[in-house]
Formats: structure tokens, C-alpha cells, sequence
């Protein structure tokens, strides 16, 4: 499978806290995604995870040395820097963040760093008093000024015990974001294509319930929803997620839990009004059953199920649509083309994306075809990452 990732070459910088293990495995999920990496160590980083775990796992010596032994062809840092496609540091402790901010240049990892000049993706662990020191946020601030893209850390036990914002984000969330800062190119411009946008989006099932226990839902899993906002939140945008039941750890963004298509329907009416853009990718169930009250049981024979409409809730926003983009996505089995065209016409859309059923449900990959109101046509096929930064830059095309 091809991915953003495919063929590029990172450049993994692993620096001294005990997020340092997660390294590895964020390590892996690069080389699953089909990236080429090299791994730089800092002197304490050894102290946690050891040169031959790295070596190993990524299949080139890991570095320490600005000044090995053995003298090296090239001078090792220009070398480094002329060959990564994109500086990945993570743990990134307060340490090198300070280093790099202030452009001081003592190791391996902190000269690479101001040696180069293609993106650097930076995810910051470390306790949550030193993440929240104020030099260590001006430097953050000073590395976002310089171009640096971040990954935020999350909230969790952290390993002194306490509970706070400081934990390294999770190692595939850091993996799809490299992925989309790649694809974004060198410009940062171009990578933030929605700064300032104001973006909501819903994905994944609904379950409408039978009784207590039971429940009628659908196969979707959410993946196209959850990358399309990972991806618009490397863009710039502000991302709103109302999320139905899925199995996938959602991105850093303001997420909303919700069950039945009621109850996504109201999240979503909430919210509506401050969005610029909303992109409905949620399979949201058409047909709603009246629950029993009491467990439905197999003695007392097959129910006679009442359904009632679920709220259509991309027709109830195209009523209330005034500047919002709205963007839908639809699944036909027959006429497809002609049943998306008809729901742009009546339902107000901007965009719709026609899912084609034998791909992009539950699978890593999708198959769409995009169509807009004034005619055009697209066909997007792929890693659902790399079909969700395409559709990125056409929302940008018409949001900015």
C-alpha cells in the first residue's frame, strides 16, 4: 500500500525522557507506512533506550557522536541534513526545544537541526510543570515563528506520577501527521492552507437501539472522518470531530462522543453556526427502530420491527446554510453519479464525495469520486491520508 510515506527519507531524532521507549514504536509505524529512517540519539537519550534498540529496529546505526572515532566521509550533520526529506524529533524534551530555539549547536541532533532546512515536526513529553514554564513556552512559540510544525502533547499519568498535559501524543498520530506535513511541501504556506478556518465534520456509524441491549449500525469505521480531520488540523484549520462509535484514537482536536443519529444531529446543529465548513462523512442511519423497553428475547419469536425516518441531518443544514461550505459523502450501490448530482441539487451542497461500496469502508484505503456543483469531477483513489490532504487543498481552494 502506498502512503504519504512511501520512499521518504526521516530523519527520527530521540532525545533524553522516558517517552524515549515510544520512539521506537512511532519508529515502526513510519517503516509500516514505507519510510526510509535514521535514527539520531542524544547522549541521555541512551540512558532510556539503548544505540542498538534503534540500530536495529531501523537497520543503520543509530548516531550519537558529533565527533566519532572513526572518521566519517562527509561531515555527518550536513550529510544527515542533506538527505532527510523531513526532521522528525520526538520525545522532544524542553532541552532541545531550548537548544533549537535559540540555535545553539553542542550535539549531533541540535547541529542537524540547524543544519536543516526541509520541515521539522517537533512532539514535545516532559512533565507537565516544565511543559507549562513559561521559557518553555516561548520557545515553542520561537520554534512555531522559525517554521517548525508541533504536535501537542496530550493528558495522561505522566511517569512522576502525576496527572497533566505533558504525555507524548500517540506514536500513529505523530506518524499521519509527518505524513501530511510531507505532502505539504516546504513552504509553510502551502502546509497551512486553512489556517484561521473553522472546520466541522462528523464520522463514523450511528447506532439506533432495538431494547437495552441490542442495536441496528453499519460497517462504516470512521477512518475517512478521523483522517480528514488530522489532516485539516495539520492545515491550520480548527477542527470540531462528533464522532459516532469507532474503535480509532481521534486527533488532538475538540472531539464530541454521540450514539444515535438524534443525538449526532444536535451536536451537530450546535455547532454549525460558528463552522466555515461543515464535511459530513458520518454514515448516519436512515432508518431509526421504535427500542423496546425490555430486552427483546428469542422464546417470544421474531419482532416485528417499527422504523421511523432519522433525521437527514446534511439536508437540515443546507436549510439552514448561509456562508458554511458544506461538503457530503455519499454510498450507492447502483446510478451512483446520478444519486450524488441529485443530493447537491437538494440538499445544497458544495461538494459531494461518491464512496464506491467495494472500497473505503473499513480498510485503510478508499476510492471516491468528487464532485462539486458547477459540474466538475474528480477521481481520488488511495491511502484514505493521502485522499483526505487532496481533499484538504480543494476545501482550501474555496475557503481561503
Amino acid at each position: 500500500m502506498e502512503t504519504l510515506l512511501t520512499g521518504k527519507n526521516i530523519l527520527l531524532g530521540v532525545t533524553g525522557g522516558i517517552a524515549a521507549y515510544k520512539s521506537a514504536e512511532l519508529l515502526r509505524e513510519l517503516q509500516r507506512r514505507g519510510a526510509v529512517v535514521r535514527v539520531i540519539m542524544t547522549r541521555n537519550a541512551t540512558r532510556f533506550v539503548s544505540q542498538l534498540t534503534f540500530s536495529t529496529l531501523s537497520g543503520a546505526p543509530a548516531l550519537v557522536d558529533s565527533f566519532p572515532e572513526t572518521a566519517p566521509r562527509e561531515i555527518e550533520h550536513v550529510e544527515l541534513a542533506r538527505w532527510g526529506d523531513l526532521l522528525l524529533v520526538a520525545p522532544a524534551t524542553a532541552n532541545i526545544i531550548g537548544k533549537a530555539a535559540a540555535g545553539i549547536c553542542d550535539d549531533l541532533l541540535s547541529t542537524t537541526i540547524c543544519s536543516f532546512d526541509g520541515p521539522q515536526l517537533f512532539a514535545p513529553a516532559m512533565n507537565s510543570r516544565m511543559y507549562q514554564n513559561a521559557a518553555v513556552q516561548r520557545n515553542l512559540k520561537l520554534l512555531w515563528e522559525q517554521g517548525v510544525e508541533l504536535v501537542a502533547p496530550v493528558s495522561g499519568w505522566l511517569a512522576c506520577g502525576e496527572s497533566g498535559t505533558g504525555k507524548l501524543a500517540d506514536p500513529t498520530w505523530i506518524a499521519r501527521a509527518a505524513g501530511w506535513v510531507i505532502a505539504g511541501g516546504p513552504n509553510r504556506e502551502e502546509r497551512r492552507c486553512l489556517q484561521g478556518c473553522r472546520l466541522l465534520i462528523n464520522a463514523g456509524p450511528t447506532r439506533e437501539p432495538l431494547d437495552p441491549v441490542r442495536f441496528l449500525s453499519n460497517r462504516s469505521s470512521g477512518r475517512m472522518g478521523y483522517a480528514l480531520a488530522g489532516a485539516a488540523l495539520v492545515a491550520g484549520a480548527e477542527v470540531t470531530l462528533i464522532s459516532g462509535p469507532t474503535a480509532l484514537k481521534p486527533p488532538p482536536c475538540r472531539v464530541i462522543a454521540v450514539q444515535t443519529a438524534a443525538e449526532m444531529e444536535q451536536a451537530v446543529a450546535d455547532n454549525f453556526a460558528e463552522c466555515d465548513a461543515f464535511i459530513a462523512t458520518a454514515a448516519v442511519a436512515d432508518w431509526s427502530p421504535v427500542p423496546s423497553a425490555k430486552k427483546l428475547k428469542k422464546e417470544d419469536g421474531a419482532p416485528a420491527l417499527e422504523l421511523q425516518p432519522a433525521p437527514d441531518i446534511l439536508a437540515r443544514m443546507g436549510e439552514r446554510k448561509e456562508r458554511q461550505l458544506l461538503v457530503g459523502f455519499a454510498l450507492e450501490t447502483e446510478a451512483g453519479q446520478a444519486a450524488a448530482q441529485s443530493k447537491i441539487e437538494t440538499k445544497q451542497l458544495d461538494l459531494i464525495c461518491l464512496n464506491h461500496p467495494e472500497r473505503g469502508l473499513e480498510g485503510e484505503e478508499t476510492q471516491l469520486t468528487l464532485l462539486d456543483a458547477r459540474g466538475g469531477m474528480t477521481e481520488l483513489e488511495g491511502d484514505k491520508e493521502a485522499v483526505a490532504w487532496q481533499l484538504v487543498q480543494r476545501l482550501a481552494e474555496q475557503l481561503v
